[in-house]
């Protein structure tokens, strides 16, 4: 076994180790290394991890014509959730070029279900074909569409909290930037970010002892989503809605910040928890020993997925709940 398995937590190893031996099965039966034919393969390999898990009240599809391209709302309701509720608008992550709502479904259902909460997933065009900022201005129009259609879908769109995992948490903050310039931020009570990429700048020391091919995310795999999303002088144009970790990022809501120990990205997670304090957001972080990038994709037997996805459903159910109980007062 090399190094970086090692260290791993044994339960959260046995997911990277079957899903990195799927994937190597997978790409040997043939087939070209287009951007489709990758995103086939990770979707399979993760096929047996998102089986199982809590069952849904109703789950709806709503399709979109558009910014740039036809993409879909999915909306998972759970047992007893209020008529009209708050709401976790979750986008998945998949560095801006894979994964999407089918990849993530287990994760949204158990989001739902420990929070009590309809959670909205957003599956969004992905890089490169529809490189930044077309999911982003996708996400936002969704958030618009929620003000007037909201209600019919039982959510309240004054009561939200995004969400997101890699790719996914860079968006919601994007998004939380885009709602406070348009002076909507008092939507959004809460973000729950998990081991989030905040800038395409990786340090030395995390390209060297967290980044190498034996890990989960590699620093050369960082690059290459990078480039896609933002063109090959991403680290030259990156800004603040594409890379959050340059933003102004006061007035933000309260923030749980998950990543692991074994995360390339973990640095930069810990750059971006220190941030948004200095900015003076009410930020939570927890760092989950052994454990890699993706690490919550092993929820099926991980301990520590579980805790985080517990924390976090705790974080958006207290805070929506708590502001609920504040507007009635």
């Amino acid at each position: 076994m090399n190094q970086s398995l090692e260290a791993l937590d044994p339960q959260i190893r046995r997911f990277i180790v079957d899903v990195c031996e799927q994937g190597a099965r997978l790409r040997a039966d043939g087939g070209d290394n287009s951007w489709p034919q990758r995103r086939r393969i990770a979707a399979q390999a993760r096929l047996p991890w998102r089986q199982g898990g809590p069952a849904m009240a109703n789950v709806e599809d709503i399709g979109f014509d558009g910014p740039h391209a036809p993409f879909s709302l999915r909306i998972y309701s759970p047992a007893g959730a209020a008529t009209t509720s708050p709401a976790l608008v979750y986008l998945h992550g998949g560095g801006w070029c894979m994964f999407s709502v089918d990849t993530h479904d287990r994760l949204l259902r158990e989001y739902a279900q420990a929070s009590g909460l309809p959670v909205l997933a957003i599956d969004y065009s992905l890089a490169p074909e529809h490189p930044y900022p077309v999911a982003l201005e996708q996400i936002l129009s969704v958030l618009d569409w929620l003000k007037r259609q909201g209600l019919a879908h039982g959510i309240d769109s004054d009561r939200l909290a995004l969400g997101g995992d890699s790719a996914g948490a860079n968006l919601a903050v994007a998004a939380a930037l885009c709602l406070r310039q348009a002076g909507e931020g008092s939507r959004l009570h809460a973000l729950v970010l998990n081991y989030g990429a905040w800038s395409p700048v990786l340090s030395d020391q995390a390209r060297n002892d967290l980044g190498t091919a034996d890990d989960m995310l590699s620093a050369a795999e960082m690059d290459e989503f990078w480039h896609e999303y933002l063109g090959p002088e991403a680290t030259q144009v990156a800004g603040p809605l594409s890379a959050p970790l340059l933003a102004n990022l006061q007035g933000l809501p309260p923030s749980l910040m998950l990543w692991g120990d074994r995360d390339v990205l973990g640095e930069q997670n810990a750059h971006m928890a220190q941030r948004l304090a200095e900015a003076g957001v009410r930020v939570r972080e927890q760092i989950y020993p052994g454990a890699p990038h993706s690490f919550i994709e092993a929820m099926a037997i991980s301990a520590q997925a579980q805790d985080a996805i517990g924390l976090g459903a705790d974080w958006i159910s207290q805070h929506l709940t708590a502001s609920h109980r504040d507007n009635d007062a």
